[in-house]
Order: structure tokens, then sequence, then C-alpha cells
């Protein structure tokens, strides 16, 4: 969390703060099922429906029992958890690719294969930036996996669009630095 980011407030009790979220989830059902749209295009190998990876997402937010304060940070989160759910369903079919289940080869679509170590080596490249540096970790999973346009995230942090595009000009390189480090 960002030092002037205010914390999310705590629910009453669990029951106020899940029905909240269940209200605004149901508020927002468009708009997210657009996001998972948008995140399973960037990820095209993922062979997941949009509405699957909505209802896994929805799933692992309503154990987490936070209440979000507005509906960017609510957009924003549930974001992170489909991108969460991606990377696992990539490393889990690697695994399966690499011997340990059986596996039903699927047939080829028109849609190329993303590869699943570049996508396992970005997250855990993602990961490192974030110990070193935060601000411009969550710039990068927002505009590159939950594919929010710089306006769209200086709103939703309440800063400057030129402040977000200098941070995600800053975070490119490095993330360029430590892909290149682990390959």
């Amino acid at each position: 969390m960002e030092p002037n980011e205010p914390p999310l407030p705590e629910p009453r009790d669990a029951a106020a703060g899940a029905n909240a979220n269940d209200r605004l989830f149901a508020s927002l059902y468009d708009d997210l099922r657009k996001l998972a749209e948008r995140q399973l295009r960037r990820n095209a190998g993922v062979s997941i429906s949009p509405t699957t990876l909505l209802h896994e997402a929805y799933l692992g937010m309503s154990g987490a029992g936070a209440v979000f304060p507005d509906r960017d940070r609510f957009l924003g989160y549930a974001a992170r958890v489909m991108r969460g759910l991606i990377i696992d369903f990539v490393r889990e079919r690697r695994a399966v690719k690499h011997g340990s289940a059986f596996h039903i080869t699927q047939l080829p679509t028109d849609i190329a294969e993303v590869n699943a170590g570049d996508l396992s080596t970005l997250s855990d490249a993602l990961d490192e930036l974030s110990a070193h540096d935060a601000r411009l970790a969550e710039v990068v999973d927002l505009r590159y996996f939950c594919g929010f346009t710089l306006e769209e995230i200086a709103a939703q942090r309440g800063t400057s669009v030129r402040t977000v595009g200098r941070d995600w000009e800053k975070a490119r390189p490095i993330l360029f630095k430590q892909l290149e480090d682990s390959m």
C-alpha cells in the first residue's frame, strides 16, 4: 500500500462487508466480464472462458473480506485476482505438459499459444520489481496485465497521467533487464 493511499475500511461485521461486495460485484458484472475478456485476449494461450475466469475471481475475492471504498479500487483488485488465476492456470498447464498428470490434447485454434515459461518468468520479474519498488510494479500490473490506460491508472491512484507515464517508462527497462538476466 502506498503511503498516501488510505487504508481500506474494515467492515463492521463480516456479513455487511460480504453483502456490500456482492452488490458491487453484481452492479459491475458487465465491466468485470469485459475486464476478463481483455485479460484473456492478452494471454491468448489460456483456454478458459471469460465467464469462468470471472466466476473464479469472484470466489477468490469473496473470501478476502476486504471492503472497497470505490469502483476503481474494486476493479483493480479484481484485475489482480484474475491475473493471479491466469498465471496459476498457465503454471498448472505447464506442469501438465511436463508429465505431472494426464491431459487430453486440445485441437489447435487460430489464436497463437502463449509461451507459458514467458508468462511465468514475467510474473516472477514483476514480483521482484514489487519487492524493490511497489509503485512501479503496480503500474506495470495495471497497465500490462489489467489492460488499463495511463489515464485510468492515474485516476485510480489519484496522480497525474504524466507521473504514471514516467513510472511506466521507468519500470519497462528494469523489467527488461530482469527478464534478460533470467533467460
